[in-house]
């Protein structure tokens, strides 16, 4: 495979009120205290705006708007790592669950990405993607020290999280009323994201997750009644292996941002999709069936990739 253009970027710091951007240093990821503005590789600008508690009413105002015409939302989170497993002498079959379960109640989301393109896989002019950055403290919250340090690698600020993060119940009843959630016509696509929708579970009903797997799914598909897991697409076709990134590669669908912060993961899940239901999924007649994927997700549920043992299937290999 030859060579794939990089996007050309730029950053601006929170809160300046200046027009201007000064370039990131490329040794270094830009920092999620940056509104970071890009260069696509067909010339397009292209921003992944960083939201804090000062600026998400104003936000989600503008989001409102775009999910009108921009009904595919592409979505990933950062979160803490994993920290505990369920402990039980007999293994059951939901063992995967439970540990999801024990993990997303105990800890906090750091970061989740929003992505928004049309039918067609456009994305939307200029600014198409989001990134909520949440209140979080390396003193008082529980967190996996590798998943931290990879993180803190990747621009996550840590420091900004504590003071200037957004409260999860606030965001959570500006999601609710958002037009994102609850809506037939929205579909979601995601990259192995039994986490991912854990965490935006726990977000939307402020509550613990459900203690029964079938019981999550009931609540899964009342707030996202369509779904997409790229991780359990692949599944379905030859000559896919490994993670999002892999996935993204193979298909020559190209990153625009920083890995392991979620407005790129969520912008790079985007393309990832449209360009495997157009390789893998469309028909001579153009056509898609998209019921062969549908509201699956891998690694849960009662569909194939869920492996009958604790040695695999649990973790999100982003």
């Amino acid at each position: 495979r030859g060579p794939r253009s990089k996007p050309h970027m730029e950053a601006s710091t929170l809160n300046s009120t200046s027009p201007a951007f000064t370039p990131t240093a490329p040794s270094a990821p830009p920092s999620n205290t940056s509104h970071c503005r890009f260069t696509t590789p067909s010339g397009a600008p292209l921003e992944i705006r960083n939201v804090w508690a000062n600026n998400l009413l104003e936000e989600f105002e503008e989001i409102r708007k775009v999910v009108e015409t921009h009904k595919y939302i592409a979505m990933d989170t950062e979160f803490p790592g994993v920290v505990a497993r369920p402990v039980s002498e007999v293994f059951k079959d939901d063992y995967h669950y439970q540990s999801l379960k024990c993990n997303v109640d105990l800890l906090k989301i750091i970061q989740l990405g929003l992505a928004f393109a049309d039918e067609k896989g456009e994305f939307k002019e200029g600014c198409p993607c989001w990134q909520f950055n949440f209140n979080f403290s390396l003193t008082s919250d529980m967190f996996a020290q590798d998943s931290i340090d990879l993180l803190v690698n990747s621009g996550i600020s840590f420091p900004t999280h504590e003071t200037a993060g957004i409260d999860p119940h606030q965001f959570g009843e500006l999601i609710m009323t958002s037009g994102l959630v609850l809506d037939d016509d929205v579909v979601w696509t995601s990259f192995h994201s039994g986490y991912d929708y854990g965490y935006l579970l726990k977000l939307l009903t402020c509550s613990p997750l459900p203690n029964e797997e079938k019981d999550f799914f009931d609540l899964l598909y009342k707030y996202f009644p369509t779904i997409y897991d790229i991780k359990y697409m692949v599944s379905l076709v030859d000559g896919f292996w490994g993670g999002l990134q892999r996935t993204a590669d193979d298909l020559n669908a190209v990153r625009i941002g920083p890995e392991h912060q979620a407005g790129s993961d969520a912008l790079l899940t985007m393309s990832t999709y449209f360009a495997l239901v157009k390789k893998k999924f469309t028909d001579e007649k153009g056509e898609v069936d998209h019921g062969r994927f549908k509201n699956e997700l891998f690694g849960y549920g009662n569909n194939h990739t869920v492996r009958r043992s604790k040695g695999g299937g649990g973790g999100e290999d982003k």
